[in-house]
């Protein structure tokens, strides 16, 4: 099968994020790698794509010139991913979606819910693909999470409970760490940080496991670092259109947590529980039985489940090949099939909720809409 035709921007030689993507799109064969304006130094841009394999004609100085020596071509790009900062995320998408391409955008999808109604807009309007990489709705336990909620297994869902908390920034040195600095100034993070960052990822994981959405919320932010503008610590409560009740914890100043996303779902004839630092497991207690432990790789987890694992069973798989899994959703969409990937409309309701978050933290807790305006 011929490789579709993969292009990046951002995600450069150093970059946090970039490796995952590169490494997630060409895990399976699907993408080949071909075009890329890497770097916001031209220069450097130029001949670091040269060095991944990218040939001369095709590794970009700056996205606008990706842009119109992309467009032209008849061997155009099938997918553009977009690892950018956060403030170019919107300029950039819309740009790639207006001019015929298929996008995948890193979150936050904008900075604004104006920004992100637009871009649903002319992704509707354009019939183009437009994702967003919440990868960790990619993982094999978390399709089966879905699955098993979408099958009844747990009954109505009742409660689920969800964190994004670790201890990375719990020093506190904001200004002598530029990987930490731009998080907590509103002038590159946007409203938000925390939520914004990392809460938004077990937000949308509530949301994608049950099959429903964010409709009310309360929130209570903290900076407990007294540098930052912008909170390091978020605990919201929310309430789903469907009557779940949510509880959700993000956090930058957890000492002792590393990574510390996890998230249980509990419903009237059970429960299960997810963490992405055990994410091969996932623990089932079903009402008046025992826990039981479902394993990846197992021959009873649902076709999604199955289809998203490549390893055999007991051995891990992690962040890289969730964000693999990502691209093998666009890619069996972009040949014509059908995917579970994370929409456009993910990506705005995000910045819909983190926007009702910090309205609901500056009243003291208020209950807010978190809705998109268009979808109220």
């Amino acid at each position: 099968m011929e490789k579709l035709r993969w292009g990046m921007i951002g995600g450069g030689e150093g970059s946090q994020i970039g490796p995952a993507h590169r490494l997630g799109a060409q895990a399976d064969g699907h993408f080949a790698f071909t075009a890329g304006a890497l770097d916001i130094d031209a220069d450097k841009g130029r001949a670091y794509a040269q060095a991944l394999g990218v040939a001369p004609d095709r590794a970009y100085g700056d996205w606008q010139e990706m842009l119109v020596g992309e467009k032209g071509r008849n061997d155009k790009l099938d997918l553009v991913t977009v690892a950018t900062p956060n403030n170019t995320h919107f300029e950039i998408t819309k740009s790639f979606l207006e001019a015929g391409f298929n996008v995948l955008c890193e979150k936050p999808m904008t900075m604004t819910v104006e920004e992100g109604e637009e871009i649903v807009k002319i992704a509707e309007a354009t019939g183009q693909v437009c994702a967003v990489n919440y990868c960790y709705s990619a993982y094999p336990m978390v399709r089966q999470m879905r699955a098993m909620v979408a099958s009844g297994e747990l009954g109505a869902i009742r409660t689920v409970v969800t964190n994004f908390s670790h201890g990375h920034h719990a020093a506190g040195d904001d200004a002598d760490n530029p990987r930490v600095r731009w998080r907590y100034d509103p002038a590159q993070a946007g409203v938000s940080g925390q939520m914004a960052d990392c809460g938004i990822h077990a937000l949308h994981l509530a949301s994608f496991i049950t099959g429903d959405e964010v409709h009310t919320l309360s929130a209570d932010f903290a900076s407990t670092v007294p540098s930052r503008v912008l909170e390091d610590d978020a605990m919201v409560n929310f309430r789903t259109s469907g009557g779940i009740v949510g509880r959700l914890w993000t956090s930058t100043i957890a000492l002792g947590r590393q990574h510390g996303l996890d998230i249980q779902v509990f419903g009237e004839k059970g429960g299960v529980r997810w963490a992405s630092e055990q994410p091969n497991q996932v623990f089932f207690h079903k009402l008046g039985g025992r826990v039981e432990i479902i394993e990846k790789g197992e021959d009873s987890l649902s076709d999604d489940a199955k289809r998203m694992s490549r390893v055999a069973i007991a051995h891990p798989e992690g962040f890289p090949l969730a964000v693999a899994n990502i691209y093998v959703d666009l890619a069996a969409l972009l040949r014509g099939g059908t995917a579970n990937y994370p929409t456009a409309v993910d990506g705005l309701r995000s910045m819909a909720a983190v926007y009702a978050a910090v309205n609901s933290a500056a009243q003291q807790g208020a209950w807010v809409d978190a809705r998109p305006p268009m979808f109220q």
